[in-house]
């Protein structure tokens, strides 16, 4: 204790003092304790103090439940066999005692209860204990794995979106090239037309199909690049998602027909009606409905099943095709990556922002060589109010 505690003075006194006086002593220590124990235990940093063998002398709650102990087995806790990780990046004497006189910090990962993400600040105090001075050392233990989640999730943004943006200007200055193009070709398909028959005439016609139909694939490359980079919000409206989605079916109708393909739809009750922007909600099922025709090829059905519950409506897409590799799985919603040949990488960025605007979600389960289930998430027109009022 520092000279000039209160507490010293009392204690240095404690021999004059009558029983009364001892009795009240000891209950102040007592409550003093409780009140200390409690403020610790509610505190949401983990607190240790350990000796120079890693023996925990004292834990509160939260360091308990970071490290994976009951709190009252505290005591036969060694630090160093908890985080092992620990024990190897700091010095010790030859006789295993921790050689450590300033504060120390470092992060680490628990993988026990559950993986996290620690910062741990350690420093160094002797404690005087029957006039012997201990070396102990307090531990401050700080959960950031949300922290690290989020500083992670900001810089991929930050780093798309200066992607996506310096993009957007290149796809803008290829436009105006790509119009010249486009009007040129258009004066050459007229002269073509106005020559005579010949096997010139011929060899030309094709060059020039060729390129138009390279110019038109590139236009079609920066409209859905413009689209996915310029996003627009939503215009909610109650919809119907089966209407949706027959309408999405009755245009793909033609193209799954011409593949093998039929579309078996399983609905398990009426559908609720959801807040939703129809076109953006067509886009995705027209991408979605896309990728399982090119992930099957030909022959097969492409299951869609509609359910809800108390809080949301759910719609899934599962095709037999081709499925996406446990390596890839976690790509699949980032700019430009993509599976297919001649594929622009963008439908499914475009599909997630799409649902997120909605207050949804998009999941994806996939196995090669088994299929692919695509579920989107709504939440119901009651959750959205209800979201809306607890933001406000």
């Amino acid at each position: 204790m520092k000279s000039g505690d209160p507490l010293e003075s009392i204690l240095g006194r404690v021999e004059d003092l009558d029983e009364v006086s001892l009795t009240n002593l000891v209950s102040r220590l007592a409550n003093e304790r409780r009140l200390l124990n409690t403020l610790f235990n509610t505190l949401r940093e983990g607190v240790l103090v350990i000796d120079a063998r890693g023996l925990v002398v004292y834990t509160n709650a939260a360091s308990a439940g970071l490290l994976g102990f009951k709190k009252a087995d505290g005591h036969k806790i060694n630090l160093w066999k908890q985080v092992p990780d620990l024990a190897r990046t700091l010095r010790f004497t030859s006789d295993g005692l921790l050689a450590v006189e300033a504060g120390v910090s470092r992060e680490l990962e628990l993988r026990y209860p559950e993986k996290r993400l620690v910062r741990l600040y350690m420093m160094p105090f002797e404690e005087d204990i029957s006039g012997d001075r201990l070396a102990r050392f307090a531990v401050i233990l700080t959960d950031i794995t949300r922290d690290k989640a989020q500083t992670k999730d900001e810089i991929e943004n930050e780093r798309v979106q200066s992607i996506l943006q310096l993009s957007a200007g290149v796809a803008h200055e290829l436009g105006n090239p790509l119009n010249s193009l486009n009007i040129h070709l258009q004066v050459m398909e007229r002269t073509l037309a106005k020559m005579g028959e010949s096997r010139d005439r011929e060899k030309l016609e094709k060059s020039l199909q060729v390129c138009v139909g390279e110019v038109s694939r590139l236009d079609g490359i920066i409209t859905h690049f413009l689209e996915a980079v310029r996003p627009t919000v939503p215009d909610l409206q109650a919809l119907d998602l089966i209407s949706v989605l027959e309408e999405a079916l009755e245009f793909l109708g033609p193209e799954l027909e011409g593949a093998g393909l039929s579309v078996d739809v399983s609905l398990d009750r009426t559908v609720p009606i959801v807040e939703g922007d129809r076109n953006q909600i067509k886009q995705v099922l027209f991408n979605l409905l896309k990728n399982s025709r090119q992930a099957m090829k030909t022959n097969g059905v492409i299951q869609v099943r509609a359910t809800s519950d108390d809080d949301f409506v759910y719609l899934q897409i599962a095709d037999s095709g081709e499925g996406i590799g446990e390596e890839d799985l976690p790509k699949v919603f980032q700019p430009y990556f993509t599976t297919k040949s001649g594929g622009h990488g963008l439908g499914m960025m475009i599909s997630e922002r799409i649902m997120r605007d909605h207050g949804g979600q998009i999941g994806i389960d996939s196995r090669k060589g088994v299929g692919t289930l695509v579920t989107l998430q709504f939440p119901q027109r009651h959750r959205r109010v209800r979201l809306l009022e607890e933001r406000e």
